[in-house]
């Protein structure tokens, strides 16, 4: 096999991981939304999609590669078809209710926490077992701690001063003062380092998808910056079930689906930029974990269930696209990608 023809054979495989997947796993979320079904591992599930596309790919073109980590790809695989079993399994058996703190819970809710926990545990084990060499070669090693911590830092302060900036337009400003204010604030905040080795995977699931596999891909058939762009509506369209079944209820999926490709455009312009600047998939693996898991703080509620049925309007599509366009939108600018766009350009000269 050619190393063309091996390429285009890894791309389809991934593509029908990634989307072919997520579209089956689409139409039981719509029916398990007419069923009224507990169903909140169905996004933990997609998140797996991406990077079990690159691995089932790596894996079936590759065998014959001795630095393919193969036990951490395999893990990987299982874990994502555990997730699988308990989506579908949500929606054929509604209303398993299990008691959890002397409150009522939803039985698979909480199979699909300790599906995510234990096995990100599995999979750092088989991350650690596949050594330097192994985990260098397939784009999982850490590199330039500086660099990387200072993303980092970077989007955390974009991300509060996203929130400040939102606050004060609306005069709530003693809203948010509470909520910074509050006891389970601060703690909680503390918390997420621990929190992300114990639920890292379905973060890594879709990073290692968009950002080491396509986002290359597309950059060096579209360009820098607008390979990213693409890749951002991709990875917004690519939300289009859980936004119009999940997210919200589907009298308000579209508005949601155009705030959520706002989102995933202007995010992505972001994490790319932090991983051109880091060659560090791990950054923008973290930056995904802090933007989701932050959204409690925003939001002011803790419940497992505050992603679930959000309220959007047409009204707060300016909004999305104003602040996440000045604050992250703008890296599209930076060096990173029109340094890389010259360097593209000089190799082909």
């Amino acid at each position: 096999m050619t190393e063309t023809n091996k390429t285009k054979k890894q791309l389809i495989i991934f593509l029908l991981v990634a989307y072919g997947v997520t579209f089956l796993m689409g139409i039981l979320t719509w029916y398990g939304s007419t069923i009224s079904a507990e169903m909140s591992a169905f996004p933990n599930a997609q998140m797996f999609y991406p990077a079990a596309g690159v691995m089932l790919a790596y894996l079936l073109t590759n065998r014959e590669d001795s630095l393919l980590p193969r036990w951490f790809y395999l893990c990987f695989l299982l874990i994502t078809l555990l997730m699988i079993s308990v989506s579908v399994l949500s929606v054929a058996m509604p209303g398993q209710i299990m008691m959890l703190n002397e409150m009522e819970i939803s039985m698979w809710a909480v199979l699909s926490q300790y599906v995510v926990i234990g096995g990100s545990i599995l999979c750092w084990i088989t991350f650690l077992i596949a050594g330097k060499n192994r985990r260098a070669a397939y784009g999982l090693g850490w590199k330039h701690w500086k660099t990387s911590f200072l993303c980092i830092l970077l989007f955390f302060v974009l991300y509060f001063g996203r929130l400040v900036i939102a606050y004060a337009v609306s005069g709530q400003m003693s809203l948010l003062s509470d909520i910074l204010l509050s006891p389970v604030t601060v703690p909680y905040i503390i918390s997420l380092p621990i929190n992300f080795f114990l639920v890292f995977a379905p973060f890594f699931g879709e990073e290692y998808g968009w950002r080491y596999y396509l986002q290359p891909i597309l950059q060096k058939r579209f360009g820098m910056r607008t390979g990213v762009l693409i890749l951002g509506v991709a990875w917004g369209v690519w939300h289009i079930f859980l936004d119009f079944f999940y997210y919200t209820t589907p009298d308000m999926g579209l508005p949601m689906t155009v705030t959520q490709i706002i989102t995933c455009v202007s995010l992505g312009i972001f994490f790319a930029w932090a991983y051109l600047k880091t060659d560090n998939i791990w950054v923008p693996v973290i930056l995904h974990f802090l933007n989701n898991n932050l959204a409690p703080v925003v939001a002011n509620n803790y419940s497992m269930d505050v992603l679930e049925n959000q309220q959007v309007t047409w009204a707060m599509v300016p909004e999305a696209l104003l602040l996440n366009g000045v604050l992250f939108g703008f890296f599209l600018l930076s060096k990173e990608f029109r340094e890389k766009k010259e360097e593209q350009k000089s190799m082909a000269e």
